[in-house]
């Protein structure tokens, strides 16, 4: 597994960004995708359909998108996850402490919330209160599952040989690596087949 600082074989082609809710997944797979000059879709916006119905063209949709020759996206869902893994190239692992990813999940719900931001195909945050009655609630489903990729992502080196794990256990950590890949991309390096 490779760390920040550790220069990638080859540049992405096809990534994934793994995190728990409210890491940065979507944040820093648009960056990176911005940064490389690859199609990034997020695949919340696929898999939610109008009132937050699971769509059913999900799997298709996710297998077209996975056949191109290059895209970038977040490593969720977990019927999905094998497909993904298997044809990516790069995993970025945003392996941050608890506290740093539930500020920024508890802040990121109230920030939707009480501007009413749309999501996906016209969805909404809920009610902030609905924490205490939804047990699916965003913020109770962080908790949940905020350690649920510990053992999960370590494995995907033997499960999947070709793929390049980089493990990004810090916000500056992310830094570091994007300013090594600004630097790659403006030498001139290009993507490999």
């Amino acid at each position: 597994m490779l760390s920040s600082t550790d220069p990638l074989p080859r540049l992405p082609r096809r990534m994934l960004v793994a995190g728990v809710s409210g890491s940065g997944k979507t944040s820093l797979a648009g960056r990176t995708a911005a940064l490389l000059g690859i199609p990034y879709t997020e695949l919340d916006s696929l898999f939610h359909g109008p009132n937050w119905e699971p769509r059913a063209d999900f799997a298709a949709d996710v297998e077209r998108l996975t056949a191109a020759p290059s895209w970038a996206t977040e490593w969720q869902y977990s019927a999905m996850r094998p497909l993904l893994a298997q044809r990516a190239d790069t995993l970025l692992w945003l392996d941050f402490p608890m506290p740093v990813s539930m500020g920024r999940l508890i802040r990121r719900t109230v920030q939707r919330r009480l501007r009413r931001v749309e999501l996906w195909n016209g969805n909404f945050e809920g009610p902030l209160w609905s924490i205490f009655n939804n047990p699916d609630h965003i913020i109770r489903w962080g908790w949940r599952t905020r350690n649920s990729l510990r053992k999960v992502v370590p494995e995907l080196e033997h499960e999947h040989p070709g793929l390049q794990v980089v493990r990004l256990s810090r916000p500056k950590d992310v830094e570091v690596w994007i300013g090594m890949l600004e630097r790659r991309v403006a030498s001139g390096e290009q993507l490999q087949p």
